[in-house]
């Protein structure tokens, strides 16, 4: 037993030998190959002291770089933050459709304007219009001749007369309604010169819509454009006549904006639709069933309604005339002051009469634009303009017929 364990005593000093002459050849320290060698779960205390500095010492340096990950990440969002400030300044591209409501605006603004300036010039050329009116008038009145109603004008554009044998006045002389012009208001000359440019107008787009007919190979798209304009220019006119019955309603009312012989077929200050019926019959057939039972339904509405405005217009007529002529108010007593209120105030109810007869008027045309084709419509329009414009220069002609004394 004692030689056994001599024998392993002596194995293991000289594998030890074998093993520092090992290291010494190779030039390593034993603590490296002590390392490397494995212990068999054996572990002296001298290394566990050793290996502790040295897990301690690179724990330090991950536990020292452990916070600096989260600084380094902020300095990088701070980054992103400085970076994305100027592209959160800058002025964002609207979307199409603001920028479309914009270009509207835009064109809204620029429109406005235009009418402005337009309306701002027309007026300009207006009061230069009734300063040569009013000078014209003071003329006339020097020589000694009272101005009709329509002389002004001249009766039709493009028929006026010179009455170079009557004191060279350019204004004319209406015979048998000579009113002077002193009982004019500036409101109803005005409405004269714009009368006078609409008839001017007029005229143009009556030789439009002509053409237009006259050409076969025109679209009914295309003639329907100058049927618009004409429907359009009557609205224009039935506006500009709104606006003097606010002011001067009589000056509508007695037709002194007419032609004499226009002034023969007057009706609550224009002409009877009815009658306008009648003038185009004849220029739009042939007509459809339907076309016929709306053209019979449009006569019978409208000779109804010119039936209640006659009538209101004769019970007006008749109030006033009990007003006016009461006793009290002849003897000239306390009370005159109070029926002549009376009487104002029954006047009123001429504007809005003839606002209705207006009002019937343009109706009538807008249905006729309707129950008619675009070429039937065409030559209703046509023939309405050819009946007016015959009343007119018959009332030039009769103007300027020869007297004999």
């Amino acid at each position: 037993m004692s030689r056994i364990k001599e024998n392993n005593g002596a194995y293991d000093l000289g594998k030890l030998d074998d093993q520092a002459l090992f290291l010494y050849l190779d030039g390593q320290e034993p603590s490296s190959i002590q390392d490397q060698r494995p212990n068999n779960g054996l572990v002296s205390s001298g290394s566990k002291k050793s290996s502790q500095p040295s897990i301690a010492k690179t724990d330090v340096p991950s536990a020292a770089s452990g916070p600096e990950q989260p600084k380094t990440a902020k300095r990088e969002g701070t980054r992103k933050g400085t970076t994305s400030s100027p592209e959160q300044d800058a002025p964002k591209t609207p979307d199409p459709k603001t920028l479309r409501r914009l270009a509207q605006n835009r064109e809204a603004a620029r429109k406005s304007r235009l009418r402005k300036k337009a309306y701002v010039q027309q007026l300009e050329s207006s009061r230069i219009r009734l300063t040569q009116l009013e000078q014209e008038i003071q003329r006339g009145r020097s020589q000694g001749f009272h101005v009709g109603g329509n002389a002004v004008l001249g009766g039709d554009q493009g028929f006026q007369v010179n009455m170079a044998n009557r004191g060279n006045s350019v204004l004319g002389r209406d015979q048998g309604f000579q009113v002077n012009m002193a009982n004019i208001s500036s409101d109803a000359a005005v409405f004269d010169v714009e009368y006078a440019r609409w008839l001017e107008e007029h005229h143009r787009l009556m030789c439009e819509l002509r053409n237009a007919v006259l050409e076969e190979h025109l679209l009914e798209d295309q003639l329907g454009i100058y049927v618009e304009n004409c429907v359009t220019h009557y609205d224009e006119m039935i506006n500009l006549k709104g606006t003097i019955a606010k002011s001067d309603v009589f000056h509508l009312i007695s037709g002194l904006w007419k032609s004499p012989a226009e002034r023969c077929f007057l009706w609550i200050g224009d002409f009877r639709p009815s009658e306008l019926l009648k003038i185009i019959l004849n220029h739009i057939e042939p007509l459809t069933e339907n076309q016929l039972l709306g053209m019979c339904g449009l006569q019978q509405s409208t000779q109804e309604a010119e039936d209640a405005l006659s009538q209101g217009l004769e019970t007006l007529n008749q109030s006033l005339s009990d007003t006016i002529i009461a006793s009290d108010a002849l003897l000239g007593n306390e009370n005159i002051m109070r029926q002549m209120a009376f009487a104002i105030n029954k006047l009123s109810t001429v504007e809005a009469l003839f606002r209705q007869a207006d009002n019937l008027r343009h109706q009538t045309i807008h249905q006729l634009h309707h129950i008619l084709t675009t070429r039937q419509a065409a030559r209703c329009f046509l023939a309405i303009g050819d009946y007016f414009h015959r009343l007119r220069a018959l009332s030039s002609l009769w103007l300027a017929r020869p007297r004999h004394e």
